[in-house]
């Protein structure tokens, strides 16, 4: 079969050919309907959180993917030939950017019925991220405001809809380019980072969350309430700084949670909108990695073997 493989840090990876695996007991082989790219796979595959994710080369790229059960090992119960599931690998594994992956069954949930099947892959971190962002560490109220950075984003498109769905006042950056997409959204307030500083812009904000880092992150302190709550998702951000101005600070690390993952699904049902950026044939999948790395993309960069 096909895969896109890490071969070396610092490497981009490469589309070759690769034995099909085998599920064991307890494992199931997914046909890959669709696997969608994220930031960490290019950090992953940069060595830039190799003391977290080390991985063996030649290693295949991704955690998200959207497929069907194509066979099952020994002692797997629940899941039959032809279910649409999806699951998020974990990291140091990989295997999502192939034709065929084998998965362990207890990471595997129904896929949405609601979304194409090749699509849904881009809910399992983006998504879950989001919903552990708003609904477990901000716990984000109706009648609260949040400002959400990159609204168009991978997680922050998602992180709007929730942000709604809980009733916050929503604000946003986003490009002039991105603004329609942001408010179809949900978006109540979008604030053009190319043309505005958003610190002069916006105040009183209840909860940040910032998938930028750097300085965004120092920045967002100045718009937040006392007692206000900064969510950083790239890196730990600087607790002392926030809790010195009277703010509290949270770092959302994303592990696979199944669980997590079938409350996305269950909203995700109810109505849920993945931004897609493209969707790209195996063959392209290592240009769509170096795009991704960019930085630019609007949601969801998927694969679609």
């Amino acid at each position: 079969m096909k895969a896109l493989q890490y071969t070396a840090y610092g490497r981009s990876p490469v589309v070759t050919d690769v034995p099909e695996p085998v599920p064991g007991p307890g494992e199931v082989l997914v046909r890959v309907a669709g696997a969608a790219l994220n930031p960490l796979d290019v950090k992953i595959g940069a060595g830039h959180v190799l003391d977290y994710f080390p991985i063996v080369f030649p290693s295949t790229v991704g955690t998200d993917l959207a497929g069907t059960v194509e066979r099952v090992g020994s002692d797997v119960t629940g899941w039959s030939i032809g279910d649409a599931v999806i699951t998020r690998t974990d990291p140091t594994a990989g295997g999502a950017v192939a034709q065929y992956a084998v998965v362990p069954a207890a990471s595997l949930v129904a896929a949405p019925t609601t979304i194409p099947l090749h699509a849904a892959a881009g809910l399992a971190t983006a998504a879950a991220t989001a919903w552990q962002a708003v609904t477990e560490i901000a716990e984000l109220k109706s009648g609260q405001k949040v400002l959400v950075h990159a609204g168009a984003g991978g997680v922050g498109s998602f992180v709007i809809q929730l942000a709604r769905r809980a009733g916050a006042h929503v604000v946003t950056t986003a490009s002039s380019a991105a603004a329609e997409i942001v408010r179809k959204l949900g978006a109540d307030e979008i604030i053009d980072y190319t043309r505005v500083d958003f610190w002069t812009a916006v105040s009183d904000v209840d909860v940040v969350v910032d998938s930028v880092g750097g300085e965004i992150e120092a920045r967002s302190l100045d718009v937040l309430k006392p007692g206000g709550l900064l969510v950083s998702l790239p890196v730990p951000p600087d607790f002392e700084r926030a809790a010195a101005r009277g703010l509290r600070a949270e770092f959302v690390f994303h592990a696979s949670d199944p669980e997590r993952l079938a409350k996305v699904v269950a909203v995700a049902n109810e109505g849920f909108d993945i931004v897609v950026d493209r969707t790209v044939p195996l063959s392209d999948a290592a240009d769509a990695f170096d795009y991704l790395a960019q930085g630019h993309a609007k949601g969801k960069v998927i694969v679609q073997p």
